[in-house]
């Protein structure tokens, strides 16, 4: 019995044991960006953390949010703190993810997120959305998860988006080969409602020109 608590006690000390590798295989999924917190479970104390920020291999993007030094800053910086700080299970959706898309020029106020079910988390300047989310609804774009352009565009639809810039959404994804007339007519038929007008409009225009 006393040999198990010797091993046990060695587990707990390797664990502890900052791991670089670890560390870095969670930044480079995330554009080099990392949280105290998952710094934590690659075995860095908040006092090694601000060790590292200090010595320069950690840079401070915001409170509990940093990134590996040999990692560029992302132009998408700011939508990266506010995923970290919604939660692993959030994607970037809406007004946000047209931004992601460069598919409105309008600059979202709060960054949106949706997340498959309710969720806790409240945090200023972040709109949380509850949806159902597919696989198929989610990709990734700049590093981030976020959801597909058709889902994209009937989200915004639906939350009242002006009409002209749907339509104009609606066009340049097609023209930039984000996505295509199918795969929109698809999610118009599931989405319904104003989405769905919006978006078979556009399109039945489209084969008029």
């Amino acid at each position: 019995m006393a040999n198990s608590h010797v091993h046990s006690a060695h587990r707990r000390t390797q664990t502890s044991r900052p791991d670089p590798d670890a560390l870095y295989a969670v930044a480079e999924a995330q554009a080099g960006y990392f949280t105290t917190a998952q710094a934590g479970s690659s075995g860095y104390s908040r006092s090694l953390v601000t060790h590292h920020a200090d010595a320069g291999a950690f840079m401070r993007a915001r409170t509990g949010v940093y990134r590996l030094s040999r990692f560029p800053s992302s132009p998408w910086e700011d939508l990266f703190i506010a995923w970290l700080q919604a939660g692993p299970r959030a994607v970037v959706s809406h007004d946000s993810a047209m931004a992601l898309y460069e598919l409105s020029d309008l600059l979202p106020s709060e960054a949106h997120f949706t997340l498959p079910r309710n969720s806790s988390r409240r945090r200023p300047q972040i709109r949380m959305h509850t949806s159902a989310l597919p696989p198929e609804d989610v990709v990734t774009r700049e590093g981030l998860p976020v959801t597909s352009v058709p889902r994209t565009i009937a989200d915004v639809a639906r939350a009242g988006l002006s009409e002209n810039l749907v339509r104009q959404a609606i066009r340049q994804s097609l023209d930039r080969g984000l996505t295509t007339e199918p795969l929109l007519r698809d999610r118009a038929e599931v989405a319904g409602g104003r989405a769905r007008r919006l978006i078979l409009a556009e399109l039945a225009g489209q084969e008029d020109r």
